[in-house]
């Protein structure tokens, strides 16, 4: 009998579905005694008060003698005062206890010695230079209160105030179950069908950022009673539990039926994407989340519901990310049916941040590596226009931000190299790489978006690289034309060529399929004029309108027999182990306007491009040429 399909229960607005799961009383973690050297990074559950005072007596502050200060009363240049040493006047040290009877310091360097006698030319006011019991913490004072996550100088006034230990909440112990049939351990090569099982990898290392203990359930196959077994031995032993995968509207998707059974499903189905799957219920008093499996739908969800449940159950607040205000380099549209986070990279560009949309896919955890932060589309609200002003959530630091060079344009395999020699070189810079094609980064530059281009357009009249394109739409922008490298285009074809492919006219057979590049892109323009020697119309290829955004994309598609041909350069074909047909040898530009060829970011990435060390790790990936490398080729006025 055939599985039915299950349906989403709901599509509850964002905020609605956080204030409901939230709100609910979920109490706090229970104690813990800790060494105060051991509690740091935790919260306080309970306000922690001082056993003595420090000083707990009174202390020199400066090297020099102890004295009564009544006993210099007087004293000056004129009419110096005479104190005779063990008597009137004790040599002390820094953090000295002060002998009985003194109340005041003098320097060292204000005092002249004279065998058992000194010699003052100024008097001393009381308690000058001396640290009094309790000037820093009195006994019985409040030193931290409760909800407080303890940092290092806090340990120290922890020790100081006489306090060895300090009560703290536990950490929330979270239960992680990754479900699936499919899913195998890392470490294991995936026959087809197969799914390397890592997001708990990523839930653990979120779950201690926040402040809690991840324990990680053995992968559960699609077994309802299995899975049922698994959440309620997980809903006793663990504060918060999260179901990975199984959430959806699939065959074998369980979670939803047995968090039914186990307990109470509040929300099955959030308006936010990616994540909607997700399941919001409660099994035996304690929080569940169902996590859907797709990687970014999962990080979505538990940034949502997750971290400031953690959080809550310490006591705490969840802290709120850095907001950055950046102009959107393109156009994005959204579904009105649910807030859509968008991952995007982020540089400076003449003191106005840029943010670049990133791949979108629910899978792509690329796009969570590459991100520096997310930006929000309401729901209700249809996408965001190029050039819009948004609200950037970043993910790092904002001096990364500052430091990074922004390229937009064709892909290149060697940018990839260059931004790693770069990182390496100079710590905290680096170069984001939006693959937007070649024309697309030359928009880029006559918007502003972008620190430079990568382009490689051939002009089929002059028979140039890039300079007439150039020419013809950045007239008023002053550019340099460096060549980063030259490189080998042709026809990727599976190991053996079984479709025994050779020239662009095989493109057109009937029983070849092809995978192009995006529009704007030089390899699909070289394409065209390659079809339009050979008399080639489009609609001849089967998959001519099928488009990847780089040349591995495209190498990936023949790789796996979704398609059987695809144009690149042969580095990329190399790398997954393709057959590979030489057509061209083009050259790879990097156009840099020269407001910012001269700027001392720009001159450390031109130094990179132009060492021995970037031209060797080039040459090692096959199909590249270095002799002009680091060459300025053209000037434009």
């Amino acid at each position: 009998m055939l599985e039915k399909r299950r349906r989403y229960l709901h599509n509850t607005p964002v905020a609605d579905a956080r204030k409901l799961f939230l709100e609910r009383q979920w109490g706090l973690t229970g104690e813990e005694m800790l060494p105060v050297a051991a509690a740091v990074g935790r919260v306080t559950a309970k306000a922690v008060f001082a056993k003595m005072s420090s000083p707990h007596f009174h202390a020199a502050a400066m090297d020099g003698v102890a004295v009564r200060a009544a006993d210099t009363e007087g004293a000056s240049e004129s009419f110096p005062r005479r104190l005779h040493l063990g008597r009137e006047a004790f040599p002390v040290d820094t953090g000295n206890a002060l002998p009985a009877g003194c109340d005041a310091v003098i320097m060292a360097e204000d005092i002249f010695e004279q065998g058992e006698v000194i010699e003052i030319v100024a008097a001393v006011a009381p308690w000058q230079h001396v640290r009094p019991i309790g000037e820093d913490i009195v006994a019985t004072e409040m030193l931290l209160p409760s909800g407080h996550r303890l940092g290092a100088v806090d340990a120290g006034a922890l020790l100081a105030g006489g306090q060895t230990g300090v009560a703290v909440r536990q950490k929330p112990k979270v239960t992680i179950i990754p479900t699936g049939s499919e899913l195998i351990a890392a470490g294991t090569k995936p026959n087809p069908g197969q799914i390397i099982e890592y997001n708990s990898v990523i839930f653990s290392a979120l779950v201690a950022e926040w402040g809690g203990e991840a324990i990680k359930h053995e992968i559960v196959r699609d077994d309802f009673e299995l899975l049922k077994e698994a959440v309620f031995n997980a809903s006793m032993l663990s504060d918060v539990v999260l179901v990975n995968a199984g959430s959806s509207a699939g065959r074998w998707d369980y979670t939803a039926d047995v968090l039914a059974q186990l307990g109470e499903v509040l929300i099955h189905g959030v308006a936010v994407r990616p994540g909607k799957p997700v399941i919001l219920a409660v099994v035996a008093g304690k929080p569940v989340i169902g996590v859907p499996g797709y990687p970014v739908s999962a990080v979505v969800s538990l940034e949502l519901f997750l971290k400031p449940l953690l959080y809550a159950l310490q006591g705490q607040q969840e802290p709120k990310r850095l907001l950055l205000q950046a102009s959107l380099s393109r156009q994005v549209t959204s579904p009105l049916s649910a807030e859509e986070w968008i991952r995007v990279k982020v540089g400076c560009v003449e003191e106005r941040y840029v943010a670049i949309p990133l791949a979108r896919g629910a899978g792509v955890v690329t796009s969570l590596v590459k991100a520096d932060g997310f930006v929000r589309i309401p729901q209700q609200k249809e996408g965001l226009v190029a050039g819009e002003t948004v609200a950037v959530e970043l993910l790092r630091p904002l001096q990364n931000i500052e430091q990074t060079i922004v390229c937009s344009g064709s892909h290149d395999l060697t940018l990839d190299i260059l931004g790693d020699l770069l990182s390496r070189h100079h710590p905290g810079f680096s170069l984001s790489s939006a693959h937007v094609g070649s024309t697309g980064g030359m928009m880029s530059l006559r918007r502003g978006e972008a620190h430079l281009a990568g382009i490689h357009l051939l002009h089929e009249e002059t028979g140039q690289y890039n300079i007439p394109f150039l020419q013809q739409f950045l007239p008023d922008v002053p550019l340099v034309l460096v060549t980063l490298v030259e490189r080998e285009q042709g026809l990727m074809v599976r190991p053996g060529n079984p479709r025994g492919i050779s020239r662009i006219a095989d493109l057109a057979r009937g029983d070849v399929t092809f995978v192009n590049r995006q529009r704007g892109a030089g390899t699909r323009m070289l394409l065209d004029a390659l079809m339009r020697k050979d008399g080639i119309l489009p609609e001849a290829i089967n998959g001519y309108h099928r488009e990847e955004y780089t040349h591995l994309a495209v190498a990936a598609a023949v790789s796996a027999g979704s398609a059987d041909v695809a144009l690149g350069v042969f580095a990329a074909a190399q790398a997954l182990g393709l057959d590979f047909i030489p057509l061209a040898k083009e050259r790879y530009d990097l156009a840099i306007p020269v407001k910012f060829y001269t700027d001392y970011n720009m001159q450390k990435l031109l130094e990179l491009i132009r060492s021995a060390q970037f031209k060797q790790a080039v040459k090692e990936l096959g199909g590249y040429h270095t002799e002009i490398t680091g060459e300025i080729v053209w000037q434009g006025e």
